[in-house]
């Protein structure tokens, strides 16, 4: 029963630890276990001007995620059709929020 107990602790603790929104895939970045907040680039496109900004955010608070973060997205909210670049910002407390934003420029 006492190896029940402490198997069960530690796969708990390992994934409010880890949590299940947090920065991955090209935005992985740095990440801090108690609070993150970065921004950094995420890709480049082929328009010459970046006259329209548009963007899309994601949340996840412990085990539940929601939101569309996506950079086709952004671009419906701004009226993009052609990317200039891309940019992301990451804000994490304990891995048990999560809020992710991308800002898409272009024409």
């Amino acid at each position: 029963m006492k190896k029940l107990i402490v198997s069960s602790s530690i796969a708990t603790l390992m994934v409010l630890a880890t949590g299940c929104v947090g920065p991955s895939g090209l935005i992985g970045g740095a990440s801090a276990g108690l609070y993150t907040d970065v921004s950094g680039p995420l890709a480049v496109g082929t328009a010459s001007g970046s006259s329209k900004v548009g963007t899309a955010t994601s949340k996840g608070i412990i085990l539940v995620a929601t939101g569309d973060s996506s950079i086709k997205a952004a671009c419906a909210n701004g009226g993009i059709t052609k990317i200039h670049h891309v940019d992301y910002h990451v804000t994490s407390i304990l891995n048990l929020y999560v809020e992710t934003t991308v800002t898409v420029y272009g024409e």
